[in-house]
């Protein structure tokens, strides 16, 4: 099982960026997927999770109405759009496929960090 993400970079506060997560080695499409994150010093922290089917997402108070989580089940990756990005949102993004009982499995994570 492999979750790669990507897209991570220096941003200037109030830009963008988009995250990617490729997975691999389980049947991607059968479960909800996930983006956490870490900032420095702090706890892993819930960001948004997307549906099987893309039926329904949700996301965590602090991103509300700036990040949207999508998914492409035939290319078998998930992504995060990040707008209006704030110094707050610096952190390491982990993609997390609920893929009970065989899994939870976590991705690497990719660096995010917004500075001017």
């Amino acid at each position: 099982v492999q979750l790669q993400a990507s897209g991570g970079g220096l941003v200037q506060p109030g830009g963008s960026l988009r995250l990617s997560c490729a997975a691999s080695g389980f049947t991607f499409s059968s479960y909800p997927m996930s983006w956490f994150r870490q900032a420095p010093g702090k706890g892993i922290e819930w960001v948004s999770t997307i549906t099987r089917g893309s039926s329904s997402t949700s996301y965590s108070d602090s991103v509300k109405g700036r990040f949207t989580i999508s998914r492409g089940n035939a290319k078998n990756t998930i992504y995060l759009q990040m707008n209006v990005l704030e110094p707050e949102d610096t952190a390491v993004y982990y993609c997390y496929a609920w893929a009970l009982p065989r899994g939870p499995y976590w991705g690497q994570g990719t660096q995010v960090t917004v500075s001017s």
